[in-house]
Order: structure tokens, then sequence, then C-alpha cells
């Protein structure tokens, strides 16, 4: 409106979707105009700034019926994309094209890799069913599914003398790449710059104990070494960023004469040297995991204390970031602590820790006990107690979303005689809170990740007493 004295000056363009005003040449200097009417508050011209304008047009008619066929109506092989049920290839070839699930009563576009959902009606979740069995080379102490652009989904797998790197394919998982370690505990996957990382806690025999940072290469499509950090029997990485600033933390467990009263480590990306630099130093007690969330501008660490050698009764901290270093904000006592999962529901933020058992040197030990939702108050400005959950040697939580319900699942893994325990799956019921909704038979469960491919919503879980690792199929309707 600024810049166009009238619509005549410019003639509207259209690319791929996109509507808009093409200025080349002098139409561009002539609709030029001083920055300082839109940069009010700023006294130097920004090197780099977005501009976005939404248009309403009036005479469109929302009616989606016909705002479906109208865009399948473009070409005959998007209109027959609009009359299959089961899922259509997606690839190169296919970019662009729409599909219309009537088994979903979705409407989905390819990208060129995977289909993206545009329209769909919301789905609730209605049982769950056993999908597929994936065997590791050893047991699997936890796992970490995540996507390479233009690759794929992937899962990586923490394993006892050599971990795996597994492929989604044709609707299941297969061993894609063998990575080097000697105890595994945990996978963590982040990107820099459109750059793919995985980074392992290893524990390792010989001095100094190091965990690696691997690279996803694109020319080999593999994962290969970058870089090494000294680390004290490593549980745990988490990655966060903060004001484009990119950081790893290590939940160091114990050092080598088993004190586990040690500091944990957070590394900052150097972006000259495009290597992870110790940025600052945090005493933690037998740290088992690492949580980062943020609450509107403030950002937030918590750390999972699990041991201090003599009991397992002892405090998590949660640490706030002020200043350029994290602080400490509130400590919660906790019961060998080894997962905190953060969560928010309809603009209220949570934290559920997994409390894995009751230990103190007179050598009595209790593994069924409650692990503890906390909510944040905006009064106190702390979490407080919101529901109690009866857990039996919980490893970790997962949270969920399924249309417009939320879930969490919990990793049982022991109750003092068997392995052989269900997990639970709970669905958030409002003023209720947690209600258990599905008990799946699980064995040593250590690890749950869901995720979604083009088949639908999946769970998979990790055993640390077996081979087995399981993948669930979530059915919705």
């Amino acid at each position: 409106s600024r810049a166009l004295a009238s619509p005549g000056q410019s003639l509207p363009t259209q690319v791929k979707g996109s509507r808009g005003f093409r200025l080349t040449g002098t139409m561009a200097t002539a609709t030029s105009f001083p920055a300082s009417q839109i940069f009010t508050n700023c006294n130097y011209f920004p090197a780099e700034f977005s501009l976005v304008a939404t248009l309403k047009i009036l005479r469109l008619k929302h009616k989606t019926s016909e705002y479906i066929f109208s865009m399948v109506k473009e070409g005959p092989d998007l209109l027959l994309l609009g009359l299959l049920g089961d899922h259509p290839p997606c690839s190169k070839r296919e970019h662009g094209q729409l599909w219309f699930n009537t088994q979903s009563k979705g409407l989905f576009i390819c990208d060129g890799l995977m289909w993206k959902t545009l329209l769909q009606s919301k789905e609730r979740l209605d049982y769950v069913e056993d999908y597929e069995d994936l065997y590791t080379r050893s047991k699997t102490l936890d796992i970490e599914v995540f996507s390479i652009p233009s690759e794929g989904l992937f899962m990586a797998a923490a394993n006892k003398l050599g971990s795996g790197i597994f492929r989604w394919k044709n609707g299941s998982f297969h061993f894609y790449q063998n990575i080097s370690t000697q105890e595994a505990r945990a996978w963590k996957h982040f990107t820099i710059d459109d750059k793919t990382f995985l980074v392992v806690a290893d524990l390792r025999e010989v001095e100094p104990e190091l965990s690696v940072i691997y690279r996803w290469n694109k020319r080999r499509r593999r994962f290969v070494r970058y870089q090494a950090l000294e680390t004290h029997g490593a549980q745990d990485w988490e990655a966060f960023q903060i004001h484009n600033n990119s950081f790893l933390v290590v939940a160091n467990h114990r050092a080598r004469d088993f004190n586990y009263n040690i500091h944990s480590v957070i590394y900052r990306w150097n972006p000259d040297t495009k290597l992870f630099e110790v940025n600052q130093t945090l005493q933690t007690t037998g740290a088992f995991d690492w949580e980062f969330f943020t609450v509107g501008p403030y950002h937030f660490l918590v750390v999972a204390n699990t041991f201090d050698g003599r009991t397992t009764t002892i405090s998590s901290t949660i640490y706030v970031w002020l200043d350029g270093h994290f602080k400490s904000f509130q400590n919660i006592t906790v019961f060998g602590a080894t997962d905190w999962e953060a969560f928010q529901i309809d603009g209220r933020f949570f934290l559920v820790v997994a409390n894995s058992h009751k230990f103190a040197d007179t050598g009595q030990s209790l593994y069924s006990l409650n692990s503890t939702v906390y909510e944040l108050n905006s009064l106190t400005q702390t979490f407080i107690r919101f529901q109690e959950i009866l857990t039996h040697s919980a490893l970790d939580w997962e949270f969920f979303i399924i249309g417009d319900e939320k879930f969490l699942v919990v990793a049982n893994s022991h109750d003092g005689s068997s392995y052989s325990l269900n997990s639970i799956i709970y669905r958030w019921q409002g003023y209720e809170g947690f209600v258990p909704v599905h008990s799946l038979p699980t064995f040593g469960c250590r690890d749950w990740e869901h995720f979604r491919t083009d088949e639908g919503s999946f769970l998979i879980y990790s055993s640390a007493t077996s081979r087995l690792s399981k993948v669930f199929r979530l059915r919705t309707y």
C-alpha cells in the first residue's frame, strides 16, 4: 500500500501457488520508500529482514469440496490420486501431486519424498497392535528416531559392542549402518546449519573416556566420525539452541573412582572452528538424563540425578538461563531419577519424572513407587506436584499427541522380581489428569519413542535385557 501508487503499476504473478507482485528494474526503484516508515524503532537498517503480507480474496467460496476439486482438476494424474485409498508412491516424479485418502479423510501433497498433510480430520486413538519385532546385536539401552532431509526416517540403537543405525523402508526398519561403540548408553540427533549429527553417550574402559559426535556425509550417505569429547560414565546427551547458539550437555554419571558427585559439561558450538567447546560445568550427582525446555522467553535445563553413592533419595535441579549461563532455579526430591519429560497442554507447562527405585545404604530397595507429574505455577513461579502415578522402576516417559488427544507412556522395567511387566499408556483427561487407557506387555522396557510415517502413528520400545525391540502401531479412527 505504501510502495504501489496504483495496482496497475505492477502485474500480479503466480509461482507454484504463491501469488504476489514481481518488482524488477526501474519498477522496483520507482516503488521505493523510506525504510524508517517500517523500522520505526531501529536506528540502523537491518542486514536481513522479511516482509509478510496476508491477502484475503473475497471471491473465494469457503466450500472445502469445491476447493479440493479445483486443485485436482489441473491434471488427470492428480484426480487419480484423489481416488486411491492406499498410499501411492511419492518421489520426485510425483512432486506437487495431490492425494485424497478416503480412509483417513485427508488431503495430502507430495514434496518429492513423503506425503505432507494439507487437510485432515482429527484422529482419535482406538487401539494398539503388535507391528514389528526388531532384533539388534545386543540389549538396547536407548533408541533415537529421526529424519534426514531427502533420505527419510532413521533409528539409532544404543548397543554394547557396536551400535546399529536402521532405516525405515517399505513399512519397517531395516539395518543400515554399524557404528563402533563399546557400551553405548544413549544417542542424540541434532542439526546445525542444515548439517545432520548424532552424538553417542559411550562408556569405555580406557582413559580418556570419549563420547563421539558423528556427522552425516551426503556423498557417502553414512555417518562418519566428526569430534570426540571426554566424558565420565556418560548416560545421556541433550541438544538445544538458545538465541541461534547451538549447545550440547552431557550427563556424566560417575568418575573412575566411583565418585558420583562430579561435573556435567555444557558445550557450545563454535561457528568459526566448527567444533564444540566447553561453555559451562554444572555439579551433578549420578546424572542420568538432561531435558531442555522453554517457557515463554525463558530457557530451562533439568537434570535427573540418580545416586550419590549411598542413597537414591536425592535432589534434582532445574536450571534457568540468565545472563548467558544456567543458574539454579529449583530443587526437587527424586528417587533414583532416570528421566524427565517436559510437555505443554493448553498453555500449561508440565514436567514428569521417572523414579526408578528407592535404595539406601541399609540395603533395602523398593522398585514399585510413584513417579510424579509437576506443573508450573504462575503465582509461585515454581513447579508444584500435580499427580502421582504408580510405576515399576520407571526408566523413561514419552509424551505424544494424536489428533487433539495427549498421551504419556511409561517404561516400566522391573518390580523387584520380574522384568516382564506391562508398560502403560495414559491419556490426558483434564481435571482427572492422566488416566490409564492401554497396557502393553514389555520385557525390561528401557526407552520409548513415538514417530509417524506414511503408514500411520507408531511407538517403539527398547529392552535393556533382550535383543528384541518392538514396534507398535497406534490404530486411529
